[in-house]
């Protein structure tokens, strides 16, 4: 750029060119796209950029892009093409009016990607930093955390399925898995399911390793941040992180809850007795 510390600013989002990077801060508002709310801030490396465009936008207004390596950014790869263009968070949309301006910082943008070494193809890490830990988020049948090396479900008994219930919360160390995948809670059957290698996984509202999404449930802002937290993590491989034996005891009313709805499970046939035995003594171990 010309100078450090130039900013262009859209609507939703303004971009401050470094030397280096571009700072992207995402305003916060109802208007505002919830995802880039949600991201708040996002420093891109311009080893992290392939090019700029610049393109006609809607009702007066021009769009300036960059273009993300394929690999450099967890978010964009957990989203896998599925994100519209309004929680694009590599879009600037512009007033006409600053189109000569736009046209300005995309060639200085375009220059300093070549002196950078941008636009070299696909990155062999991740770039970008992640969204940080700890996050969760509600599903439709349990709840998902993640505190940076563990992630963990638990069942919601108003909608997991018996094989989930079956199964019961589940814990899994990054270390033990291959890969995320996110299937946008906008589409039909979004959801969240951890990959570990198995060449069938089983559908999703029966497989333990997966959370369904639902209407109002797995909101794009909550969960593609944690996918990509996840994604990251896998892809450095950290050691998975001990419990402490304080956060792994429970409430005792939702132990109380969760032995109440087993045993429905129970009369209903839907679990054996040697199931219903097992896993009530589970449950009351965690007291």
């Amino acid at each position: 750029m010309s100078r450090m510390g130039d900013v262009l600013a859209g609507f939703h989002a303004a971009w401050e060119f470094e030397s280096d990077s571009v700072l992207i801060r995402y305003e916060r508002g109802m208007r505002t796209p919830k995802l880039l709310s949600a991201l708040g801030e996002r420093r891109i490396p311009l080893t992290a950029l392939s090019g700029v465009t610049l393109t006609p936008g809607k009702r007066g207004t021009v769009v300036l892009r960059a273009e993300p390596r394929p690999g450099a950014d967890p978010l964009m790869e957990a989203a896998a093409g599925q994100l519209k263009d309004g929680s694009d968070p590599y879009r600037l949309v512009l007033s006409a009016e600053q189109e000569v301006l736009a046209e300005y910082y995309a060639d200085e943008l375009r220059s300093r990607l070549a002196e950078s070494g941008g636009g070299s193809g696909p990155a062999e890490r991740f770039l970008v930093p992640a969204p940080e830990a700890p996050l969760s988020f509600k599903a439709y049948d349990g709840k998902a955390s993640f505190d940076g090396r563990t992630v963990r479900f638990r069942w919601f008994w108003t909608g997991a399925s018996s094989a989930k219930w079956k199964a019961g919360d589940q814990s899994f160390p990054v270390s033990e898995l291959n890969g995320v995948e996110w299937r946008s809670p906008e589409v039909f059957e979004g959801h969240l399911r951890l990959l570990r290698g198995e060449d069938t996984p089983a559908q999703a509202d029966q497989d333990p390793a997966t959370v369904v999404f639902g209407l109002g449930y797995g909101p794009v802002h909550e969960s593609l941040p944690f996918a990509a937290a996840v994604l990251a993590s896998v892809r450095t491989r950290g050691p998975a992180a001990a419990v402490p034996a304080s956060v792994q005891r429970r409430d005792p009313a939702d132990i109380a809850e969760r032995i109440r709805h087993l045993g429905e499970l129970h009369r209903a046939g839907l679990v054996t007795d040697e199931e219903f035995s097992v896993k009530k003594a589970e449950l009351l171990s965690e007291l």
